[in-house]
């Protein structure tokens, strides 16, 4: 079965949100730990959350 481009970009939005969020998590734990590479795992992090943003806003979906 086909689906929608609806269905397939709000599938697709979900995948990327949900990796980020997953980014955010190991930052967090990653800075309790060892505090450097904790920076550089937000930076990595950010730029998830920067493309996840992007996706949807370029669809114009709402937030």
């Amino acid at each position: 079965m086909t689906e929608s481009l609806m269905s397939r970009d709000k599938a697709e939005a979900r995948k990327k949100g949900l990796f980020a969020l997953s980014a955010w998590a190991g930052t967090g734990i990653l800075v309790f730990y060892h505090p450097m590479l904790g920076f550089f795992a937000a930076a990595g992090a950010a730029f998830l959350t920067y493309r996840w943003f992007m996706f949807r806003a370029k669809r114009g979906m709402r937030f």
